[in-house]
């Protein structure tokens, strides 16, 4: 309903030959088969992904907070958006997020599991 997660009809379109999808309380993202990623909806819960669209290509899988999304790209790093207090916003470990295996979430949060077994949160 677009009360709830905006006016998808702009990005209808683009939803063809998706992979992926994950919601956040008010916003999906959707993996293509090319490896981009599609989001709409309320863009303070993740639905405008504009700020980091560069960086999301290769994307091999997605999560999502309640109000974030994080995604993990073939090369082992990972994009994240949305509200920054659902995790939206990994600056201050974006250093650390390297040769990522594995994104797991909490409503507010993420951890990633690294190649050599430690955990970024």
């Amino acid at each position: 309903h677009p009360r709830y997660v905006g006016d998808w009809s702009a990005v209808q379109d683009q939803l063809k030959n998706m992979q992926q999808f994950q919601a956040t309380l008010g916003a999906f993202a959707a993996i293509a088969a090319d490896g981009s990623v599609v989001a709409w909806g309320n863009p303070l819960m993740g639905g405008d992904c504009s700020a980091v669209q560069d960086q999301l290509r290769n994307v091999q899988h997605i999560q999502a907070t309640d109000g974030a999304f994080a995604t993990l790209l073939s090369d082992g790093s990972v994009v994240a958006w949305g509200n920054p207090c659902y995790g939206g916003d990994c600056s201050s470990v974006k250093d650390q997020l390297r040769n990522v295996q594995q994104i797991q979430t909490t409503t507010a949060a993420f951890a990633v599991i690294l190649a050599d077994g430690s955990v970024v949160a």
